[in-house]
């Protein structure tokens, strides 16, 4: 919608509306250009074509992954559909149209990946993967700074703040397999924090991080989510991350994650549990410091995909050495 029709680094293009174009795709790129559920910075509308175009290497469709030795983009035949049509002026037509997008890549056994775009892209990215997995069989692994799980927003229910509510309340997805990591600051405040321990949501702060250590959140999270469930959903907001190292967000929080964490923890997601669907959001390139924002997003769909990539491979692939990238710690 907001710029030149490029796909992501360079993946073939295909349409929705021609299920032959990407009929051997294992993974579609699906981009979700909406900010209006935003409650501070904007601009996370431009997200998507910050994410498919913000890199230094050839935009050929290939990134071959140095540690797990594959390359997902080839792999799993990804390709990108474009922008899903969401009027700025229209939150209800806007996620009903991304919902259908989803949902039409879902159903064909395909994994949706999907570029935001502000949070509030969560709620129909989940229900979209819900209505093909099952209602309420489908888990959720959320790296954010922050719980979204408001309420209302501005008195309205739709926004960045509430869509994990509106999940939940729906019954898209389950509380008690809703893990959010990264958690930090000054919200939610104790009303809403006390709703979410009646859902029995397992929200990982960084102090518990910090104290525990990030593998050991990464098992308990991975266990978690896979039990009495049949896929993963996985929803990674960038200002999970530091702001020193992902400025380019609309409500950034000091003291999160590094970007090598977020890089190593999504992989080891990928590898490790059967992802359903994912989601990457809240870059907001005119407040993002020399793309560096940007190219943190584009690694982490790269990341997702290679784990999911290896994971597909018959028996795996070899098993890394390192503890954030060895599946068997979660197993």
């Amino acid at each position: 919608m907001f710029g030149p029709p490029v796909t992501f680094v360079g993946v073939p293009r295909a349409s929705l509306d021609d299920p032959a174009s990407w009929a051997a795709a294992a993974a579609v790129i699906i981009g979700a250009p909406y900010d209006g559920g935003t409650s501070h910075r904007p601009g996370a509308r431009f997200g998507p074509q910050a994410i498919r175009i913000t890199d230094y290497l050839p935009h050929d469709g290939r990134r071959p992954h140095l540690a797990l030795g594959v390359d997902p983009l080839v792999e799993l035949g990804v390709v990108d559909v474009g922008d899903v049509t969401m009027p700025p002026d229209s939150i209800e037509r806007s996620m009903a149209a991304l919902e259908q997008a989803v949902t039409t890549v879902a159903v064909r056994g395909a994994l949706p990946v999907v570029l935001g775009g502000d949070h509030s892209i969560a709620w129909p990215d989940v229900t979209g993967v819900a209505r093909h997995v099952g209602w309420g069989r489908v888990s959720v692994i959320h790296f954010d700074a922050h719980a979204d799980t408001g309420d209302s927003q501005f008195g309205s229910l739709y926004g960045h703040g509430t869509p994990m509510r509106r999940l939940i309340e729906s019954g898209a997805a389950r509380g008690d397999r809703f893990l959010q990591i990264g958690l930090r600051g000054y919200w939610p405040e104790p009303p809403t924090l006390r709703w979410m321990a009646e859902q029995q949501m397992r929200s990982f702060e960084m102090a518990e991080i910090i104290d525990r250590g990030l593998d050991e959140v990464l098992d308990e999270a991975m266990r978690l989510a896979v039990e009495d469930c049949d896929g993963v959903f996985l929803s990674v907001d960038v200002d999970v991350v530091d702001p020193g190292s992902a400025p380019g967000t609309g409500t950034p929080e000091p003291g999160g994650l590094s970007s090598r964490q977020l890089l190593d923890a999504v992989r080891r997601v990928a590898m490790t549990v059967p992802l359903a669907g994912m989601d990457v959001v809240e870059v907001s390139p005119p407040f993002d410091h020399a793309d560096v924002t940007a190219y943190l997003a584009n690694r982490v769909v790269l990341e997702a995909l290679s784990g999911v990539a290896w994971r597909r491979r018959p028996g795996g692939g070899p098993v890394p050495e390192w503890p954030l990238l060895d599946p068997r710690r979660a197993r």
